[in-house]
């Protein structure tokens, strides 16, 4: 077994790291996380360097890992500014540490690939054991899937968190799904929907292989109008957009609101196996009823025409409980160098975990679906 680190994922074979995960899940294929790298999108002035980590045996790829070296906490989703302050006032370097993720992603999927649970346990042995090496402050693996649960110990702390997803329970049409909800709730949402159709919004969905220059040109700019919005830096380049289109044309899926003629409104998404991901949105104005037509209702229409099971539109946002979507809990974990730190911030992490499963189950217990008996769904 040889570990191997790689300061680009184009080091790797396509085949081979695609082999590890299959397809289920877009964020995790090399055409993604290459093409943020081939494409600008990743910077160690924005506090991104690519360290990947693979493991090899007798010549073969068997485990692998989307690794970065961070300098800052910034597109994790994961937040850990307490840490690397309780660091700094103790005279103790937190950054760089190393992180397993999908850049700018809170999107749950495989982030220990392999075949078998032992290359994947071996894969974690062998990044902590380079990460003690290196003298970093710490190895974290962000928005993992429970299945790989297994291959974290117990000095690693566990951390939890919530976001909203939408599940497909076999409605039929949209028209189902809103004669599901309680009434007041169908009401709200079939007049907010109607509100877009009378101010003259029309939708257009177009996957990658349709979408022309102007629609990706349009997409980007929304995009970078929401990030300047609020005061952030819009990281994803146009070139980026345009590798999707191409490199992943039926992943890409775009929702473009248009009226007398123009794109005034765009959704990005990305298309799993069985699952919609929403990541990004933007528009020239605002319209009541628009953000939510062009990120949430296109979506479920998508979904319930393409026979996709689940919708995730992105982290954090309690108004989308309203529109169907109810909270899962997210996870990751945490490796520690200094055992001192470490035991310190166990017992914070336990009480986190408490509170993001108190916090699920309370918004489960006022589900706005008219079938769910709150006592089943607050003890699911």
């Amino acid at each position: 077994m040889k570990l191997r680190l790689h300061e680009r994922l184009d080091e790797i074979p396509a085949q081979a790291w695609d082999a590890l995960h299959g397809d289920a899940n877009p964020f995790l294929a090399h055409a993604f996380l290459a093409g943020l790298e081939r494409h600008g999108c990743l910077r160690p002035a924005w506090g991104w360097t690519p360290r990947h980590a693979s493991l090899w045996r007798d010549g073969e790829l068997v485990a692998a890992a989307p690794a970065y070296l961070k300098s800052n906490s910034h597109g994790e989703f994961v937040f850990d500014q307490a840490w690397a302050q309780a660091h700094a006032r103790f005279g103790r370097e937190y950054f760089p540490k190393w992180l397993v993720a999908v850049p700018y992603s809170p999107v749950t999927g495989p982030r220990l690939l392999a075949r078998e649970p032992a290359d994947r346990a071996a894969l974690l042995a062998a990044m902590v054991a380079q990460c003690r090496r290196d003298g970093l402050s710490s190895l974290h693996v962000n928005f993992h899937p429970e299945t790989e649960d297994a291959a974290f110990g117990e000095d690693w702390l566990a951390r939890e968190d919530v976001q909203f997803h939408w599940r497909n329970r076999g409605w039929a049409d949209f028209g189902a799904f809103l004669a599901a909800l309680q009434p007041r709730k169908r009401k709200n949402l079939r007049q907010e929907r109607d509100k877009v159709v009378r101010a003259g919004f029309r939708f257009r969905t177009v996957h990658g292989d349709e979408a022309g220059e102007a629609d990706l040109e349009a997409m980007h700019y929304f995009y970078c109008r929401t990030f300047a919005d609020y005061g952030n830096h819009p990281a994803l380049t146009l070139d980026f957009f345009r590798h999707l289109a191409t490199a992943m044309p039926r992943r890409l899926v775009l929702f473009l609101a248009e009226r007398g003629g123009d794109t005034v409104a765009g959704a990005l998404c990305l298309r799993g196996g069985d699952t919609l991901y929403g990541r990004y949105w933007g528009a020239h104005e605002a319209a009541p009823g628009l953000h939510f037509e062009t990120c949430y209702h296109q979506g479920i229409d998508y979904c319930l025409r393409e026979g996709l099971q689940v919708f995730e539109p992105g982290a954090q946002g309690e108004h989308k409980v309203a529109r169907g979507f109810l909270p899962v809990l997210t996870r990751s974990h945490h490796h520690v160098a200094d055992p001192a730190f470490a035991e310190a911030l166990r017992g914070w992490c336990a009480q986190e975990r408490a509170g993001a499963r108190r916090y699920r189950d309370a918004v489960l217990a006022h589900s706005p679906f008219r079938d769910d008996d709150p006592a089943a769904a607050a003890g699911a």
